[in-house]
């Protein structure tokens, strides 16, 4: 039901050639507003993540300066599952299928789908967001007794939504006979 609210609302806001493109194309111009809409999305995420990383490695450098150890290895994995899901999120699959593409064709349904599965996960960016602040501030006043458990949750968020990031084809591409 989510995904029919989802394409009504885009269809709502399109223009009269848009209206027209989609009468004459069997709803192509739809499928491309949700496809750019997505991609928007994604692009926002990937801006987060980017400031996100930028924050991190001057905290991660504070911490180095002020000695602390014990951290280094999951301050340097914090950096690489960033690195890597910066890069998932900026080139992920955005619902183009080819005219003889053996898997079929990508519908409007399954692109709100994923937009809204996509727009679902922005509360995992903002929790993201929120931890790596605090871990910030935390390394700015070299308090550095909580430090080392807040980059284990850190780490443990980010893998978190590398996970949920690799089941997003799946919104695609449902497993169905």
């Amino acid at each position: 039901m989510a995904e029919r609210e989802t394409i009504e609302k885009v269809k709502d806001k399109q223009g009269a050639l848009s209206q027209i493109q989609n009468f004459f194309t069997l709803g192509y111009g739809t499928k491309e507003d949700l496809r750019e809409l997505d991609r928007k999305l994604r692009d926002l995420y990937y801006e987060d993540l980017r400031d996100m990383r930028h924050i991190w490695e001057d905290a991660y450098l504070a911490a180095l300066d002020a000695g602390l150890t014990a951290s280094n290895r999951d301050f340097k994995k914090v950096i690489q599952v960033l690195d890597r899901v910066m890069e998932k999120v900026r080139h992920a699959d955005y619902g183009y299928a080819g005219l003889m593409d053996r898997k079929g064709h990508i519908r409007e349904e399954e692109l709100a789908r994923v937009f809204n599965y996509d727009r679902a996960l922005g509360n995992d960016v903002e929790s993201m967001k929120e931890a790596v602040n605090k871990t910030s501030s935390e390394a700015e006043a070299e308090n550095w007794t909580n430090i080392p458990a807040e980059v284990k949750k850190i780490k443990g968020l980010l893998l978190a939504f590398e996970n949920k990031w690799n089941e997003r084809e799946k919104q695609f591409r449902p497993l169905e006979i």
